[in-house]
């Protein structure tokens, strides 16, 4: 058992969120019970995940897509308030960690693919706001389709191409999730490769007219990995009982 206080303390710490420019309100967003006894993890606080949560018996619900945005309205109704008011009829502590959990460098979701692609000579690529969130490297040269297979292998998840560089690459770019319009930050810094989650039509044109070669492996698949990685870092320092809500996302 762990305090909401002490849970809280130990997560702000982890991913601190001083100085951070976010669209997403980080750290405690719903306050439950103030004893913590089993926590779930999601990549969003979607109302299938909180009923999941709640059949689970989970005390809080940690996830990267919370409910409450900087552009959202001053109400609360349809889905929202649905979500909301399963929360407090559980005492369900709510807690999201946006680009917080995007620029982690051991757990985040950008570094911690890097790192368990064996990627080496990591940097910081791509800036949200003044705030690093990505990650670029370099591995021993392969055909791209070997690249990318390693890629599908690792997500597990279809990717879409738009294969517009070189056939051999030793070289990528990494940013999950909407990501896809840093791809021209992705040209100037001359990587053979730009990965992300989303893509959309201008994609297309851009890696075969700037000859690089860009993967969409799938937002949501993207940012499964930071979420998998905080909870063994949990379960190694916390002990509690701990369980990841994956639902299917195909985007």
């Amino acid at each position: 058992m762990i305090t909401l206080q002490d849970l809280f303390r130990f997560l702000d710490a982890l991913f601190p969120t001083e100085g951070v420019l976010d669209a997403c309100h980080n750290g405690l967003q719903v306050e439950g019970k103030g004893e913590i006894r089993k926590i779930a993890l999601a990549v969003s606080a979607s109302l299938a995940v909180i009923e999941k949560a709640v059949s689970i018996g989970a005390d809080a619900l940690i996830v990267h897509h919370g409910l409450f945005w900087k552009n959202d309205p001053l109400y609360l109704s349809g889905s929202k308030r649905s979500k909301l008011a399963l929360l407090l009829a559980h005492d369900i502590s709510l807690f999201a960690y946006h680009l917080p959990l995007d620029a982690h460098p051991s757990l985040g979701n950008n570094w911690r693919a890097a790192i368990e692609l064996g990627w080496k000579q990591l940097e910081s690529f791509g800036i949200s706001n003044g705030y690093p969130i990505g990650v670029k490297g370099a591995f021993p040269a392969l055909p791209v389709q070997e690249f990318t297979r390693k890629l599908v292998d690792y997500y597990g998840h279809k990717a879409v191409l738009a294969l517009g560089g070189k056939e051999e690459v030793s070289s990528a770019a990494l940013l999950s999730g909407g990501g896809h319009r840093y791809i021209e930050q992705a040209v100037r810094e001359g990587v053979d490769c730009f990965v992300t989650g989303s893509f959309d039509l201008p994609v297309w044109d851009i890696a075969l007219e700037d000859q690089i070669n860009f993967v969409a492996m799938g937002h949501h698949a993207t940012e499964r990995v930071g979420l998998l990685a905080l909870q063994s870092h949990l379960q190694d320092h916390l002990g509690l009982p701990l369980e990841f809500i994956d639902l299917p996302n195909p985007f």
